[in-house]
C-alpha cells in the first residue's frame, strides 16, 4: 500500500566524484533526494502496508536509479534476490516508467540500510506487493528531470518533450539527447514532486506485464560467474564450521580437542558460549574448528571429542509430541480465537458429523545453498557478505553483539540459493562474525546439509482437529477447528504456548466459508526446537486440514467435491477479514485488501475446467481439487494422481492464481511451478522427525525433497487477473503452496478410497 504523505523536506544531492568512485563506478552520475523527517510516521494515526513496516518505503530516484555518461542505467535493488526473481522485476518497473532501454539496463544490489532504502526484510510476498508503486514513482521522477533537463537545453516548453526508447526527443524538431547526456544536468534539477508525477498509462507499458523479458543476471547463474553467500572470498581469509549441540538449548559438558588440533590446516578451537532461551537470531553455541580451508575445518570438526549437555529438551520425541497435541485438541479447554453463531446447538441438530484429525510434521527449509557467510571484524568495524533476507536486521544484531555503532556495520547482500525463510534469521552471521573478531582477520562459516537439516528454524509441527455438522441436504451448519502446534513467537518470548494472531491470520481466522456456527480454538503447545518462518508458514497446516475436511464433508454428503467446495466458499462476496475473526490480513488495510469469494471461485472454476473436472478416470487415477487465500491472492490447484503398488505419480497439476495485475509473469508461473513441486514433496515424502531431542534426518538421502519420479510430470499454470495497475496487488512466492498437498491428497482418495490425514503419504497406501 502506498502513502500519500509528502516528505516536507526534500533535497538534491550531486554526488561528488570520489563516493562515486567508492560507490557506483566511475563516470556514473547519480540523482538522490533526502528522505523524509524523522517521526513523520507517527501524525498517521493506523497504518498498514509498507507504511506499517519497519523504515516504511523510499521512492527517491537517487537512491535507486544512476545513469552513467554512457547511457547506462544502474537500479539498485533493496530486496533480496533467491529465485524469485526480484531483482529483474523492480528493474523492470523502475525501467518501464523511466523509458529506459532493457539492453541498457543494470541491476546493482543495495547493502543493509533501511534508512536509506526503506523496508528490506524479503518475506511476507511483499516485494512488489508494497514496492511497485515506490518503485514506478522513482524511475517516472527520473524520466521528469531528463525531460526537464533537455526542455531546458533546447529552451522549448517541457509540455513538448518526452523520454522514449533512452532518448528524450523534442516534438517541434524531432530533435534528441541520449540520457547518458542529459544525466549531469538532470541530477543538478529539483526531484518533482510524488503528486504531480506523471505515471505511465499501463497500456504503454514496454516491460511490465509482459513475458519474456529473462532474469537480469540469468546469463551470469548459468555461466557461474556470480556471487551467492557461498561463493565470497577475502584475501587472508580463515574457514570455519561448528559443532552446535545436537539437543536445542543444550551446551558443552566436556571437550577435548588435542586431535582436532593435529589435523593439518587447522589452526585454532574456539569454544561459544549457549544463548539466553528465548534465542531469537542468536548462535546455539558449541565448538568452532578455524582452519586454512573448508575440509580441514570440517575433518578438524570430527577429531572433536565432545560430551554434549543435553538441556531441558532431551527426551523431545515426535512420535510423543504427536500423542501430546492429539490429546489437547481433544478437549475444549484451548483459548477461544473465533466464535460465531451457536456451534454446540447446530452440531447436535445435525444430520451427520463428520471428525476428523490432521498432522502435519516438522519441515525444514533446506535451501540449496546452506547458510554461509563471510565476516571481517577489525579496527572497530564490522563487514560481512552473506546470503540474508533481512539486511538491517542481520545489521542491527551484529552491531549489538560486536558492540559497536549501527553506522560501523556494513551488511552485502549476495545472491541466496534459496532462502524459504531460514535465511530471514541471521545466527549464522553472527557465528561468523564472533570467529573474525576472535582470529582479528576475516573468516569464512559455513553450514554443511547436516548442519541446516540439525540446527533449522524448523516450519511447526501440528495437529488440526475439525468437526462438522450437515443438515438435511448435506450442507455444513457447524464447524469446529482446533489447532495445536508451537509458535514461532517461541524464539522471542519466554515459554509462549499459544500461536500468534498473524498465525492464526493464515487461513484459520480468515477462512472464507459460508457456514453459519464456526468455531475455533487454540489448545496449548509448547516449543522444543526453534521455530521459524517457512514459505506459506501457518497456512499449510491450515489449509491441508480445511481442505481436506471439506472433501470429506462432501463424501459424507455424497457430494462431487467440487460441487461442494464451491458450496462452502458460498456465492461471490466481499469479506472484510476484521468482521470474521482476523485482526491481522497480512498488515494491509482490510478495506483495500477485502476478502474476495468471487475471486476465490474463480480459480477454482478455472483449475477444474483445465484439468476436465468429472471425466471417467482410469482404475487407480484420480482428480482432486483445493483452494486457498493467503498472502491476499486466491489461489486453487486441480491434480491428478496415479496410484500403483502404493506409490503415487502426479501426471498433471493445474494451479491458478488471481494476485491481481501483473507485473512479471515469468516469474509468477516459475514461482507457481515451484510451488507445485515444494507442495508434492511435502504431500508425499518430506518430514523431520526427532528422538531424544535430535534431529533424524541429516542430509537428503533422508530429507526425501521431490526427485524426477515424485516431481509433477505436467504443471500448468493459469494467471487470472481481476483488477488493473491501479489496484492493489497481491503477493506471489508462497500463495501458491498451500492449497497443493490437500489437492494431492483429496485426488488419492479419489482414486483409492484412502483418506490420507498424515503428512507425508510415504509408505500409508503400501499393503
Amino acid at each position: 500500500m502506498m502513502s500519500n504523505r509528502v516528505p516536507e523536506s526534500l533535497r538534491i544531492a550531486n554526488v561528488s566524484r570520489r563516493s562515486l568512485l567508492l560507490g557506483m563506478g566511475a563516470g556514473s552520475l547519480v540523482l538522490a533526494i533526502g528522505l523524509p523527517r524523522p517521526g513523520r510516521a507517527q501524525d498517521v494515526p493506523v497504518q498498514f502496508g509498507a507504511d506499517a513496516m519497519p523504515n516504511g518505503w523510499r521512492d527517491d530516484p537517487n537512491v535507486f536509479v544512476s545513469i552513467a555518461e554512457d547511457g547506462i542505467v544502474t537500479v539498485t535493488v533493496h530486496r533480496s534476490e533467491m529465485g524469485q526473481g526480484v531483482r529483474t522485476s523492480i528493474a523492470m518497473v523502475v525501467a518501464d516508467e523511466l523509458e529506459a532501454d532493457w539492453d541498457m539496463v543494470r541491476v546493482t544490489q543495495a547493502p543493509g540500510n533501511e534508512p536509506r532504502y526503506g523496508n528490506q526484510d524479503t518475506d511476507g510476498s511483499r516485494s512488489l506487493r508494497h514496492f511497485f508503486g515506490p518503485m514506478r514513482r522513482a524511475g517516472a521522477s527520473a524520466r521528469t528531470m531528463l525531460e526537464q533537463a533537455a526542455a531546458e537545453a533546447w529552451e522549448v516548453p517541457l509540455s513538448e518533450v518526452r523520454a522514449e526508447g533512452h532518448v528524450v526527443r523534442h516534438a517541434g524538431s524531432d530533435r534528441t539527447m541520449g540520457f547518458g547526456e542529459l544525466a549531469a544536468a538532470a541530477a543538478a534539477l529539483p526531484v518533482p514532486d510524488r503528486e504531480a508525477l506523471r505515471l505511465k498509462d499501463p497500456a504503454t507499458f514496454r516491460y511490465v506485464g509482459k513475458a519474456d523479458i529473462g532474469l537480469v543476471d540469468n546469463d551470469d547463474i548459468t555461466r557461474g560467474t556470480t556471487t551467492y553467500g557461498i561463493d565470497v572470498r577475502r584475501e587472508g581469509m580463515l574457514y570455519a564450521v561448528i559443532a552446535r549441540p545436537p539437543v536445542f538449548g543444550g551446551s558443552v559438558a566436556s571437550l577435548d580437542d588435542s586431535a582436532a588440533l593435529q589435523v593439518p590446516g587447522v589452526e585454532r578451537i574456539v569454544r561459544l558460549d549457549p544463548p539466553a532461551i528465548p534465542t531469537e537470531f542468536q548462535p546455539l553455541g558449541g565448538v568452532a574448528v578455524i582452519a586454512r580451508n573448508t575440509w580441514a575445518a570440517i575433518k578438524g570438526r570430527e577429531a572433536l571429542v565432545i560430551e554434549w549437555e543435553d538441556g531441558p529438551h532431551a527426551a523431545y520425541s515426535s512420535d510423543d509430541f504427536r500423542a501430546e497435541l492429539e490429546a489437547a485438541v481433544q478437549t475444549g479447554d484451548g483459548k477461544l480465537i473465533l466464535n460465531r453463531g451457536d456451534v454446540d446447538a447446530a452440531l447436535a441438530e445435525a444430520e451427520i458429523r463428520v471428525v476428523a484429525e490432521y498432522y502435519i510434521p516438522h519441515l525444514a527449509q533446506a535451501p540449496m545453498e546452506p547458510p554461509a557467510a563471510v565476516a571481517d571484524v577489525r579496527d572497530g568495524s564490522c563487514e560481512v557478505w552473506a546470503c540474508v533476507q533481512a539486511p538491517q536486521v542481520t545489521r542491527l544484531r551484529l552491531a549489538q553483539r560486536m558492540d559497536l555503532p549501527e553506522e560501523d556495520v556494513t551488511v552485502n547482500v549476495t545472491l541466496l540459493g534459496g532462502g524459504f525463510g531460514r535465511k530471514s534469521k541471521p545466527d549464522f552471521v553472527l557465528e561468523a562474525a564472533i570467529l573474525s573478531r576472535e582470529m582479528g582477520a576475516p573468516v569464512k562459516l559455513t553450514w554443511t546439509r547436516e548442519d541446516d537439516l540439525h540446527h533449522s528454524y524448523y516450519h511447526t509441527v501440528s495437529v488440526e482437529r475439525l468437526e462438522a455438522g450437515l443438515d438435511a441436504q448435506g450442507k455444513a451448519v457447524a464447524w469446529l477447528h482446533r489447532t495445536a502446534a508451537p509458535t514461532i513467537g517461541s524464539i522471542f518470548a519466554p515459554d509462549p504456548k499459544e500461536k500468534l494472531p498473524f498465525e492464526l491470520g493464515m487461513g484459520l481466522t480468515n477462512m472464507p466459508l459460508d457456514i453459519p456456527n464456526v468455531r475455533a480454538e487454540n489448545p496449548q503447545a509448547p516449543a522444543h526446537v526453534r521455530i521459524g518462518w517457512y514459505r506459506s508458514v501457518s497456512n499449510i497446516p491450515h489449509a491441508f486440514a480445511i481442505q481436506s475436511f471439506i472433501a470429506e464433508l462432501a463424501a459424507a454428503a455424497g457430494r462431487d467435491p467440487l460441487e461442494y467446495l464451491l458450496e462452502t466458499i458460498g456465492p461471490a462476496r466481499l469479506i472484510d477479514p476484521s468482521e470474521i475473526g482476523d485482526v491481522w490480513n497480512y498488515g494491509e488495510d482490510p478495506a483495500r485488501y477485502p476478502i474476495d469469494t468471487g475471486r476465490l471461485r474463480a480459480v477454482t472454476e478455472t483449475v477444474a475446467e483445465a484439468i476436465g473436472w468429472g471425466r471417467q478416470m482410469p482404475a487407480g487415477s484420480g482428480l482432486g481439487i483445493a483452494a486457498h487465500y493467503s498472502f491476499v491472492s486466491h489461489v486453487a490447484v486441480a491434480a491428478e494422481v496415479e496410484v500403483m503398488d502404493g506409490a503415487v505419480r502426479i501426471p498433471r497439476v493445474e494451479i491458478a492464481i488471481d494476485c491481481g495485475a501483473h507485473v512479471n509473469p515469468d516469474r509468477i508461473r516459475s514461482q507457481m511451478e515451484g510451488a507445485v513441486i515444494m507442495g508434492a514433496g511435502q504431500a508425499l515424502t518430506a518430514e523431520i522427525t526427532f528422538q531424544d531431542g535430535r534431529a533424524q534426518q541429516d542430509n537428503f538421502d533422508t530429507y526425501l525433497i521431490p526427485r524426477m519420479e515424485t516431481a509433477p510430470r505436467e504443471i500448468n499454470v493459469h494467471l487470472v487477473s481481476s483488477g488493473g495497475y491501479d489496484q492493489p496487488l497481491g503477493g506471489v512466492g508462497e500463495p501458491g503452496l498451500p492449497p497443493v498437498a490437500p489437492a494431492i491428497v483429496n485426488a488419492i482418495f479419489a482414486a483409492t478410497g484412502t483418506r490420507i490425514r498424515r503428512l507425508p503419504v510415504a509408505d500409508q497406501l503400501r499393503s
